[in-house]
């Protein structure tokens, strides 16, 4: 209620003689929260809450202007205080992609969505965002083990289990750091894209981007169309991701000539991002006390047991998905409900 408070001093101080309610609009994995202003006149205003203590607004102030550079329909910044950690910025509205669509919608939305992230990548030079390197694509895949297997599911593994994942763990990270790279949004998905109703704009906007590295072209498509919120036929997904490649190419991105190489790629960071995902979600609970997350977590393992399946050099990790399912199991873990997804008290 502090920080609730002192929005509202710095508010009326940019505002002198408005009137205004504020209330809470959203919140995100971080420590970062959002307040809706809204004025005596109908007139809304977003403010970001990113205590400095844990958060740093910098990133996202730089990306911000990266990919309002690029073309990306991003919040527009009207005011801010750094010290305090408050941004003060345009509404893009309340309805997010995955509350937004449906049958009828789907196809134009992600039309829109792919031709955003065109525009984005096209903007791509190397020095200007963090790399996404080995060191960090490695941290990630850490979670998995630390996270879902040890504290989540409560599996420990053994010395030839430690040297299987390894070996497998090698195998995701020669392949993720041999792509191109561009921009990267790092979660690019229904609940970080909006649907913007009002006349003249344009979807989506893009939210929640101060994480943006620069690294291998393919892994926005994956946050978009294996996306941990909602699930779409394969067929369709491959459509899309077939659109995707057809208009990289035509505008000169540096993404794989034949099609079937860029596939596995982009099947092959979605193992990364799967396993990092899963790790994410188990210490969202398990340390930040948040469990809405682990209702998501069976469709994440099942887009990482499918890519496993398909590729014989992800044996190694689809062995150990063996094991801990068959321990699932023997547990008394119900596969509808969570598979590898809650552990059972």
């Amino acid at each position: 209620m502090e920080r609730q408070q002192q929005i509202q001093t710095w508010l009326a101080a940019l505002f002198p003689g408005r009137d205004f309610s504020l209330a809470p609009a959203s919140a995100d994995a971080s420590f970062r929260r959002y307040f809706r202003v809204t004025f005596a006149d109908g007139a809304t205003r977003v403010v970001m809450d990113a205590p400095p203590a844990s958060e740093d607004c910098r990133p996202w102030l730089h990306v911000q202007e990266l990919f309002q550079a690029a073309g990306a329909h991003v919040p527009q910044v009207i005011a801010q205080d750094l010290e305090r950690g408050f941004l003060l910025l345009s509404d893009l509205g309340d309805a997010t992609y995955l509350q937004a669509l449906d049958a009828d919608n789907a196809v134009p939305l992600y039309a829109d969505a792919i031709a955003t992230l065109v525009a984005i990548q096209q903007a791509s030079r190397p020095g200007v965002l963090p790399e996404y390197d080995r060191v960090l694509l490695r941290r990630e895949l850490d979670l998995f083990p630390q996270w879902y297997l040890d504290k989540h599911l409560g599996f420990t593994l053994g010395d030839t289990e430690l040297s299987a994942l390894e070996e497998a763990f090698e195998r995701i990270l020669a392949t993720n750091l041999a792509e191109p790279k561009v921009f990267v949004h790092r979660d690019y998905h229904s609940r970080n894209l909006m649907r913007i109703a009002s006349e003249g704009g344009r979807n989506p906007g893009v939210i929640d981007f101060q994480d943006a590295v620069y690294g291998p072209i393919s892994y926005d498509m994956v946050s978009l169309l294996k996306d941990a919120y909602i699930e779409w036929d394969e067929d369709l997904a491959l459509d899309w991701l077939v659109r995707y490649w057809e208009q990289a190419r035509k505008a000169g991105l540096p993404i794989a000539a034949d099609f079937g190489v860029f596939f596995r790629d982009y099947e092959w960071m979605g193992v990364q991002r799967h396993l990092k995902v899963l790790g994410i979600f188990a210490r969202l609970w398990h340390r930040d006390g948040k469990d809405g997350y682990l209702k998501d977590m069976p469709l994440v393992a099942r887009y990482l047991r499918k890519a496993c399946e398909r590729y014989s050099e992800l044996s190694p990790l689809r062995k150990i998905l063996d094991k801990v399912e068959d321990k699932v199991t023997v547990l008394g873990y119900t596969m509808d409900a969570g598979s590898l997804g809650m552990r059972s008290e």
